[in-house]
């Protein structure tokens, strides 16, 4: 239970979890005992869809993240990488209207975190959903993003709002090259910095 406040989804109190609500967590959530093509048809079978509908409707989103061929694989055959496109497969077969993704792509390697970024965006695009994307690194939260909200170290309340005006679609990797993107990010450190400074203060001082 929330210690304070209220959450709305399409004007309704949450007061459990939401329908069209999806979740990506940090870690893999995959089902180590079934393969690629069941974890991903996993959510539509909750949802009470049968078994070869939940497959078909699953086969889709698994080629859609390029692991066709990877259908019948476990997750401890595939790399990291692969594992976070399952995770995405997941999260967009049950077509949700909001996702809400907490640091996915953190243990990635710095070359498979960039791929995964330009694969979220592509797969993104043209569903309509509302992506609430929580990381650590500015870079990755201007290339994504179309807002940039800078939280206070402690305790957590947003301390600035930012927009990004960068065009889509987006190259993750080309547009971080650009003047506009330096011109964001320095604007958007500015109001970021002192809260590392106090972050790096607390973490010394309870050392």
């Amino acid at each position: 239970m929330p210690s304070d406040g209220e959450t709305y989804v399409r004007g309704e109190l949450v007061t459990g979890i939401p329908k069209r609500v999806g979740y990506m967590f940090q870690s893999d959530a995959t089902l180590p005992w079934q393969t690629v093509l069941d974890n991903v048809a996993s959510g539509p079978r909750y949802q009470g869809m049968s078994r070869s509908e939940a497959r078909d409707k699953a086969r889709v989103w698994v080629d859609r993240v390029g692991l066709a061929k990877f259908e019948k694989y476990y997750p401890h055959q595939l790399s990291g990488g692969m594992r976070k496109r399952v995770s995405l497969a997941q999260t967009l077969v049950n077509e949700p209207e909001i996702m809400l993704m907490d640091e996915p792509f953190s243990a990635l390697d710095v070359q498979t975190r960039q791929l995964m970024q330009t694969e979220l965006l592509r797969l993104w695009s043209g569903t309509g959903a509302a992506i609430v994307f929580v990381t650590h690194d500015l870079e990755e939260a201007i290339a994504l993003a179309d807002r940039v909200v800078v939280m206070t170290a402690s305790p957590a309340t947003i301390k600035a709002e930012f927009t990004v005006t960068l065009p889509r679609p987006r190259d993750v990797e080309e547009v971080r090259l650009t003047p506009e993107f330096l011109a964001i990010y320095r604007q958007v450190w500015n109001s970021l910095r002192e809260e590392v400074d106090q972050a790096r203060a607390a973490a010394s001082l309870a050392g």
